[in-house]
């Protein structure tokens, strides 16, 4: 019986966790650049002499489903869509080199470029600043090309360029910020051959109609849990029942 119930609620602990991935791929599904994350259940069995048939599942956030979303032209010139295998990378709140496929740019007030969630976008090494009063724009290979709006009929200039990295090859996993990072530490190269679409924002991966129906399975299995649960306690009490009238 006790084996019975610790199956039973440590798989409705799974369900919870993964209910929870369910509800964050929901609510990116319009998210710049998302990657519809994806779980993994690992079981973890207990040792001891009378502990062997005992084993809680370990469900947790593992890595995220990397194909491409829509790409949307937007005509705006800082806005970027990485192609193919692609990752952009930026400076991380805790000063690490992370990676994200979310191209929507800008210039913060301080003169750095930054995307959309505001992580400082890197070169080869170091965030990129911007001229101040620059007119910017981004090349396919990731060039950061700058013109003085004081002289428009010169060519704009070269400044920096961003650094794309491919992760194909590499195990990288998805942190809670959303962002991505190689597991065990570490960078991903710079990748001369990455290229990007100018002008245009890649939308998320999420597809809204196949996260209703995970979601829908999610609970109905959440609940088969608990009815095990309810049936293991039905059954001690009949079998303690049985025991009184003996």
């Amino acid at each position: 019986m006790d084996r019975m119930i610790w199956t039973a609620v440590t798989g409705m602990s799974a369900s919870m966790a993964r209910q929870r991935m369910i509800a964050s791929n929901m609510a990116n599904a319009q998210t710049i650049g998302f990657r519809a994350e994806i779980m993994r259940a690992t079981p973890m069995t207990l040792k001891g002499p009378s502990l062997e048939s005992r084993a809680m599942t370990d469900a947790s956030v593992h890595g995220a489903i990397m194909t491409a979303g829509a790409m949307t032209p937007t005509g705006r010139a800082l806005d970027v869509a990485l192609q193919g295998d692609a990752l952009l990378t930026v400076q991380a709140a805790d000063g690490t080199e992370a990676y994200t496929r979310r191209g929507d740019l800008s210039v913060s007030p301080n003169g750095l470029l930054v995307n959309g969630e505001g992580y400082p976008v890197m070169n080869d090494g170091a965030p990129i600043s911007i001229p101040p009063g620059s007119d910017v724009s981004i090349a396919e290979d990731g060039a950061v090309m700058v013109r003085d709006p004081a002289n428009p009929e010169a060519p704009p200039q070269q400044i920096d360029r961003l650094k794309l990295a491919s992760w194909r090859g590499t195990d990288i996993a998805k942190g809670l910020d959303g962002l991505f990072r190689v597991t065990g530490g570490g960078v991903l190269p710079a990748d001369a051959d990455a290229r990007l679409a100018p002008a245009t924002l890649e939308q998320s991966n999420v597809r809204p109609s196949e996260v209703l129906v995970e979601m829908v399975e999610a609970q109905r299995l959440y609940d088969m849990r608990t009815k095990l649960v309810a049936t293991a306690k039905e059954l001690d009490e009949g079998s303690a029942s049985l025991m009184r009238l003996s």
